[in-house]
C-alpha cells in the first residue's frame, strides 16, 4: 500500500469525514461506515486534501495536461489541486463547468482555461457516474481528451449488477479511475489497529456481501 493511501484513511477519520456505525446508503444498504467529504470544510483541510489528490495523480502516472472540476463539488477541489500539483513542480491549467451556461460578459458553460489536450476529471466519488459521464461529454464537446477520474475513496461496491460505478466508468468509457485510497486501504488500516477489531469485522462483513472483485 502506498504511504499516502494510509495517512489519508487518518486524516479522513481525524478530520470525521470517516466514520463508523451504521448508516443507510442510497441504495438503502446498511453500511458501518460513512465518508462524507462535504465535512472537508475548512481551509487547512481543504489545503490537505489536495496534497492527497495530488499525490495520487502523480503516482498514477497518467499524462495529462489540464484540470477539469465538475460542478459544485468538483470545483474547490479542481482548484486546490491545481495549486497543490503547482507546490510538487507541475503546474497545469485548470477549469470547471457552469450549472447553468452564461449568455453575457465572458458567456459560456466554463470557467478557466480553455479545454484542451488530455484531460484529468477531479470529483469526490463516483455514485451512479452521472457526473463523470456529463463531464465527458462536455470535455469532447470541446475538442479535448478526457483522459482519466481521480476520486477520494473507492467503496469498491456493486451497484444494481456485478460492477461497481468505478468499474462501470471503465469499462464504458475506457477511462482509468485513480482513487486517493479504496475500500481495500480502509480494511487494511483497520488491520493494523486492534482497538478497532469491531470495526474491522463489520467493514469487512459489508465487503463480503456488497463488494466487487478487484480489477
Amino acid at each position: 500500500m502506498l504511504t499516502f493511501r494510509q495517512d489519508f484513511i487518518r486524516f479522513a477519520i481525524r478530520c470525521g469525514v470517516l466514520r463508523f456505525g451504521e448508516f443507510q446508503t442510497k441504495a438503502g444498504r446498511l453500511s458501518p461506515y460513512f465518508f462524507n467529504s462535504g465535512l472537508f470544510s475548512d481551509g487547512a483541510a481543504l489545503r490537505e486534501l489536495c496534497q492527497f489528490y495530488a499525490q495520487a495523480i502523480l503516482a498514477s502516472n497518467v499524462e495529462f495536461d489540464m484540470l477539469f472540476g465538475p460542478a459544485y463539488k468538483g470545483i474547490p477541489l479542481v482548484a486546490g489541486t491545481s495549486i497543490a500539483l503547482a507546490e510538487q513542480g507541475c503546474n497545469v491549467p485548470y477549469c470547471f463547468d457552469r450549472k447553468e451556461p452564461k449568455d453575457h460578459g465572458e458567456g459560456g458553460s466554463t470557467v478557466g482555461a480553455k479545454l484542451r489536450g488530455r484531460v484529468m476529471i477531479i470529483d469526490d466519488v463516483i455514485s451512479a457516474g452521472t457526473s463523470v459521464r456529463e463531464s465527458i461529454g462536455l470535455i469532447r464537446a470541446a475538442g479535448a481528451m478526457p483522459c482519466g477520474a481521480v476520486i477520494a475513496l473507492d467503496r469498491m461496491e456493486r451497484g444494481q449488477g456485478a460492477l461497481s460505478a468505478v468499474q462501470e466508468v471503465r469499462q464504458n468509457y475506457n477511462l482509468p479511475v485513480v482513487s486517493i485510497a479504496t475500500l481495500d486501504d480502509l480494511l487494511g488500516y483497520l488491520r493494523d489497529r486492534t482497538e478497532m477489531v469491531q470495526n474491522l469485522k463489520a467493514v469487512q462483513a459489508y465487503r463480503d456481501r456488497y463488494g466487487v472483485n478487484n480489477d
